[in-house]
């Protein structure tokens, strides 16, 4: 079912036509109707059985998709046939498919860009329920690191509400989670949102729009109609536009400093309350007031929230690292050479196996760096390679006393310590795990399973094993199972 008919599908439904005349007028059966108003969560799932299309242009779409649009912009009669974007594939990128699948390809994208309604229409004088967002930069230090930030900015004309969130970046999962939080702030989602190309939303080129799929799905969630403007007419978005600026210097003056994103968020969430109780709209009424009745006509929140995650498909390296968004992440060695589904959160990256098996969760990470990695997803391999901690990089990760404790022990002792990490690891974290295993090592015995769980979750929860040494003889009397001294 296309996106654009579960949108007018939910919609409707939210405006109170009914499903017998929702599905007369989108001539689809009532039982489509009933399946897509009634669905609760509208968030994106992991495309795990989906079919590969095309696989001799499989990692050559983007780049044919680029060389269309350009070739919007240019005379009609310098643009590329698919026959001249095929002899280019083949002598630029060493394409070795057949014209056939290049000329389909082209087709298929032309039929896309030429089907569909033209412009939305844009209303200058601005409804109840409708929502305006837009981006701007802005600089801050974030734990002790000066960061060039993207400040998304969403407001309600009618009432004059400015609301804004700091994001990383102006992907497509940043914005639709920054949105998520400031629908949030107000307990209800818009009708209308109006956009420019400037965002990651959508594009439009010549009066046609071409949205981004994940902000698709998130409009749908949402139950929102979106329209899309020149960036470069700032008159009709010109609430936003004006709030970028005033929210910028209200509150980000001087350059400030805070120890998370999630700090600054907060911060600029509690500067916006202040700035909208202070503030008027044009008839005199205080913003608070007026702002009652644009929640009147704005759409009531999902009883789930939205997962703003975009999945992309990677293959891991003979390391186990993947390339997504421009960053290496570590799956760990267990993964290597295996085709793995990414998903892009804000602030997270999930890495899938094996028909939805989690391989790894990392920390987003944005611009160049190295690559980012849990070292816990190092430690399966290790187990059953034990002979190869020594010039493993986990060892810069653990404290030096656990790393010449392991040094020391044989083969069996390493595996048998590495192991009860990996366990605890799941539970209580890397960091809480090694530590329990060095009280254990400094104790003077191998570390098994069940004492490493039982140390590793009270230093996580930080309790008497955080703040000093342990009685180990206390945990043999109470784990009973726990395994004799391996040395």
């Amino acid at each position: 079912m296309p996106l654009d008919v579960r949108n007018d599908i939910r919609s409707m439904d939210a405006d109170g036509v009914p499903r017998a005349e929702i599905a007369k007028r989108l001539r689809v059966s009532r039982n489509t109707v009933a399946k897509y108003a009634d669905m609760e969560d509208m968030s994106p799932e992991p495309p795990l059985p989906e079919r590969r299309r095309r696989p001799a242009l499989e990692g050559h779409e983007a780049w044919v998709e680029s060389v269309l649009e350009a070739d919007l912009g240019a005379p009609r009669k310098q643009r590329h046939t698919a026959k001249r974007i095929f002899d280019r594939l083949v002598d630029e990128r060493g394409y070795e498919g057949s014209y056939s699948t290049v000329r389909r390809f082209v087709l298929d994208w032309q039929q896309a860009w030429s089907a569909g309604g033209g412009e939305g229409h844009l209303e200058l004088e601005w409804p109840a329920g409708t929502c305006q967002a837009d981006y701007g930069n802005f600089r801050a230090v974030i734990a002790g690191e000066e960061l060039d930030l993207k400040l998304l900015a969403a407001t309600l004309p009618r009432s004059n509400d400015r609301q804004c969130v700091a994001t990383r970046s102006q992907a497509s999962e940043c914005m639709c989670a920054g949105l998520a939080e400031i629908f949030g702030r107000w307990g209800r989602a818009p009708r209308v949102m109006v956009l420019d190309n400037a965002t990651e939303a959508g594009r439009m080129v010549r009066g046609e729009v071409t949205e981004s799929r994940l902000f698709s799905q998130f409009r749908a969630h949402y139950r929102f109609e979106a329209r899309y403007c020149n960036p470069y007419s700032g008159n009709e978005k010109g609430s936003v536009e004006n709030a970028v600026g005033f929210l910028r210097r209200n509150l980000l003056v001087p350059v400030p400093s805070f120890g998370s994103m999630e700090e600054l968020n907060r911060y600029l969430a509690a500067g916006c309350a202040g700035l909208n109780a202070a503030s008027r709209v044009r008839d005199g009424r205080p913003t608070p007031e007026a702002l009652a009745d644009d929640l009147a006509e704005m759409r009531a929140l999902p009883g789930i929230p939205s997962d703003a995650v975009r999945w992309v498909p990677a293959k891991a390296d003979k390391r186990g690292y993947v390339t997504a968004a421009g960053r290496e992440y570590v799956a760990g060695p267990a993964w290597h050479d295996r085709r793995l589904l990414v998903g892009l959160r804000a602030g997270t990256v999930e890495i899938l196996a094996d028909r939805g098996r989690r391989a790894a969760v990392l920390p987003r990470a944005f611009g160049e760096g190295p690559a980012v990695h849990n070292p816990a997803s190092l430690v399966p391999a290790l187990v059953a390679r034990p002979c190869a901690f020594g010039e493993s990089t986990i060892r810069r990760d653990m404290p030096a006393g656990l790393v010449g404790g392991i040094d020391r022990m044989d083969a069996a002792g390493r595996r048998r310590t590495l192991s009860a990490i990996g366990r605890a690891s799941g539970a209580s974290g890397f960091a809480a795990a090694c530590e329990a295993a060095l009280r254990v090592v400094e104790g003077g015995r191998v570390p098994d399973d069940a004492t490493v769980d039982v140390l590793a979750r009270r230093i996580a929860a930080g309790g008497a094993a955080a703040a000093g040494g342990v009685d180990l003889a206390v945990y043999d009397g109470f784990l009973k199972g726990a395994v004799a001294d391996g040395r």
